[in-house]
Formats: structure tokens, sequence, C-alpha cells
């Protein structure tokens, strides 16, 4: 059985994490599979879009701990090296957006996998944990650096070291996540929020991605010059001339991502 479903259509990346038997846990072949699937994502002029979830309950329970146990395993150094923090630097450099679609629990780095990515979706009855507590860890694959942004530097210290789980309602409210949908439309409407953003012009946000990047950590002035850096490449573009043609002819506009 693959570790990973993937393909791409509409203009979309659709990958699915496919351990649903562990609750999509990563192993190492299954992280180096998925940057692999990163880097063709970024290369592949036909994905202006990559979608994420995963099989079955979970989106991901964070690293199969059976892995780190055995003592033939690659340990918890190469762990985090050569397999999640790679990763997060993937899809923060990817210049498409990258959707994460909770489709259950999101646990550890399968959480911060998830809060890693450019917009994230929930089912109602998806959840989050912060769980490295509960086993002697400390949050990593960059959750130290994304949650407190999103959610507070108290409520992300409450998070990661009482390891509550927190309901996709609670997470949108928190300003974890953007949004969470109904159990029954999930699937629709986590697609159809792809199929939006592929549709949309993909250069303007690969360079909106870009300037965010940067607004993790430049002062006022190092981000006011980055703007009008990428500004100045946003509007050489192909979809910048057509969305102001479309504006101006009062039509919808027909981007291409170039």
């Amino acid at each position: 059985m693959a570790l990973i479903l993937s393909e791409v259509k509409n203009q979309v990346a659709w990958i699915t994490l496919n351990r649903p038997e562990k609750y999509n846990a990563f192993n190492r072949e299954m992280a180096l599979l998925l940057q692999e699937l990163l880097d063709q994502c970024a290369q592949d002029p036909q994905v202006r879009c990559v979608h994420i979830t995963g099989s079955g309950k979970a989106f991901c329970a964070g690293q199969d701990l059976a892995e780190v146990a055995d003592p033939e395993g690659p340990g918890m150094e190469k762990i985090l090296k050569e397999h999640y923090n790679p990763i997060v630097r993937k899809i923060r450099a990817l210049p498409k957006p990258v959707l994460a679609a909770v489709n259950g629990i999101a646990a550890g780095a399968g959480a911060n996998i998830a809060l890693c990515c450019d917009i994230t979706v929930a089912a109602k009855s998806a959840s989050f944990i912060q769980a490295f507590s509960k086993i002697g860890l400390i949050p990593d694959n960059g959750g130290t650096y994304f949650l407190p942004r999103l959610v507070g530097f108290q409520r992300a210290s409450a998070y990661m070291m009482l390891g509550d789980r927190i309901t996709a309602e609670e997470a949108q409210k928190a300003g974890m996540i953007y949004k969470w949908f109904a159990d029954k439309t999930f699937q629709k409407d986590s697609g159809q929020l792809a199929l939006t953003l592929a549709g949309l012009p993909t250069r303007a946000l690969a360079f909106t991605k870009e300037a965010l990047n940067g607004s993790m950590s430049h002062d006022f002035e190092a981000q006011l010059h980055t703007e009008d850096l990428l500004q100045q490449k946003a509007a050489l573009t192909e979809d910048f001339k057509e969305g102001v043609a479309s504006f101006l002819e009062k039509r919808k506009p027909q981007f291409t991502g170039q």
C-alpha cells in the first residue's frame, strides 16, 4: 500500500497521507516521500495549489513512536534534521499555496505540519493536540515558531504544556486555523477551496507568501522594502495585466498563473 497517495488534477496536487492503521503517523520512508512530492509540486507548472489531507480517521498522529524506540532506527536527531525540518522548510518555500485539510486528529508533528501551511481548515469533528509533553518531549517541527504567532504566547504555552485536545471550533476561535467545515461536506468544501486557490494569480500568491515569511523576522522598514521589491515583480506578471484588464472591462479575470 502506498504510504502517500497523490495526483495532479485541475491544477491541484492532491496529497493524502495514507497509513490509516497507524493514524497516518510518519516513519522515515513516508517523511522522505512527502519531501519528494513537495519538490515535485514546486517544479510542476501544472500545480497551482497543494491540498494535503489524511486517509481514515486521522490527519496525522505525528511520529511513529515504534521507529523512535527502535535501537536500529534513525534516532531523534536524524528524524528532526532529515524528516521534519525539511518538510516544514519545503512547505514554507513552496511558491504556491499549501492547504492543510485536517480531516481528523492532528497530533504532535502532525499538528505542526498542518499549522505551518498557508491555510488550514478542519472538519468539525477534527481536533489538534500538542502531545509532546505527554511523552516528555518539546514541540518541534516548527511548532514553537508558528503556534505562538497564531494564537498568542499564553495560549500557545498552555496548549503545549498541558497537551489539551483542541476542537476545530476552538481552533478557529483562537485563530489557529482559517475555518472548520461540517463533516458531511468537508471533503467537498476543502476541495473547493483548493480549486479556488488554484484559479488565483499564482505568482502573486507566491510573492505574498514570500512577504509573509519575511514578516516573521523583519522590522518595519525592512518589510516595507520587501513589499516594494515584490510588488514590482508582481506588476510585471501576465496575471496583473489580466487583473487590470478584467477590472476595466467589468468581467471575471481568467488568471493563468503567469
